[in-house]
């Protein structure tokens, strides 16, 4: 297998490990509309291990065109983007040239979504083993990890807009 040459380096999907999506709704603070929020993050079980897979998140991000540490991407004004939100069924599919992940959304994150055309993603590159699929991760879990400053600045930011079949 040939691994993918970035500018930040190489790595093979395997290095990446699980890849997990979780979300969540809130209050946008200009206009108190409900926000759909997605997190996508590693469980740091890609071979090689957690810093491995943080360096293999890194690359395949800025591969994609995913800048990581700044501002966030509008990929409605940039179609050739190859990140894919597609919502549908209850269900959320992310895509990118690397690796698909699923979410399983609740009622209030689809309601957040359809309603704004959007969903705010944060791509961490560091690795959350804690928020494995199946494991209950209350609210003040999620809060400590996504609102961590270490992980907001080594993140890539993404304005995704809402694709459905229908």
């Amino acid at each position: 297998m040939t691994s993918p040459q970035t500018s930040t380096g190489t790595f093979t999907p395997a290095q990446l490990g699980t890849i997990t999506l979780i979300g969540w709704s809130g209050a946008h603070p200009a206009d108190g509309s409900d926000v759909a929020f997605l997190l996508v993050y590693s469980l740091g079980d890609g071979t090689g291990g957690p810093a491995v897979g943080e360096a293999a998140m890194r690359a395949s991000l800025e591969r994609t065109g995913l800048p990581v540490g700044s501002a966030p991407v509008y990929a409605a004004e940039q179609p050739a983007l190859p990140v894919k939100l597609l919502v549908q069924a209850g269900q959320a599919v992310l895509t990118l040239p690397h690796f698909t992940a699923q979410y399983p959304a609740p009622p209030e994150w689809l309601a957040a979504a359809t309603a704004r055309g959007e969903v705010h993603a944060m791509f961490a590159t560091r690795p959350w083993p804690q928020g494995a699929p199946g494991r209950p991760v209350s609210e003040e879990q999620l809060r400590s990890f996504a609102a961590d400053p270490e992980v907001i600045t080594t993140a890539a930011h993404c304005v995704l807009p809402v694709r459905s079949l229908g």
